[in-house]
């Protein structure tokens, strides 16, 4: 590991963020938290997650991450992988549990940014889940409204 420090807990960031599965199990197996946040209210999972590393985010969930785990400004690893593109990740933490309405600060959900950064894979996945639609951000802006913004044609479609 390159990393300067040598705690355990700046150790699990660091196996998270490169995807380090063996590192991962070592660490939790020696008693890492998994659920612990650094500064900017990153989790483990939300590190792998925004990383795309799928088999690092199954490592996490199998030791109990908090799949709904939220950083400062209330993004969700789900948020995460809605903006990042990854609609493997985001079944595995659906499967587990995420939160799908969830919303940050702002009141953005992870519908929003799927549509918002046209990862309309993303978006159809959250609604075959059940994904409310009709949620309002912070501006009173639906994810209908963040397609129109971005001439999202594909997902003006089904929303």
């Amino acid at each position: 590991m390159s990393s300067q420090s040598t705690r355990p807990e700046d150790l699990l960031f660091e196996a998270a963020r490169n995807g380090d599965v063996r590192y991962l199990n070592q660490l939790i197996d020696n008693g890492v938290e998994v659920n612990i946040q650094n500064e900017q209210g990153f989790t483990p999972l939300i590190l792998a997650t925004y990383s795309g590393h799928l088999e690092a985010i199954r490592v996490l969930l199998d030791a109990n991450a908090d799949v709904n785990g939220q950083d400062v400004h209330g993004n969700t690893a789900l948020m995460g992988v809605s903006f990042k593109g990854y609609p493997d990740i985001a079944r595995s933490l659906i499967e587990s549990g995420a939160d799908l309405n969830r919303q940050n600060v702002n009141g953005s959900t992870a519908l929003m940014f799927a549509v918002l950064f046209g990862r309309n894979e993303l978006a159809r996945l959250l609604l075959d889940h059940g994904a409310d639609a009709s949620i309002e951000d912070s501006r009173g802006l639906t994810a209908r409204d963040l397609a129109i913004q971005k001439s999202n044609e594909e997902a003006l479609q089904w929303l």
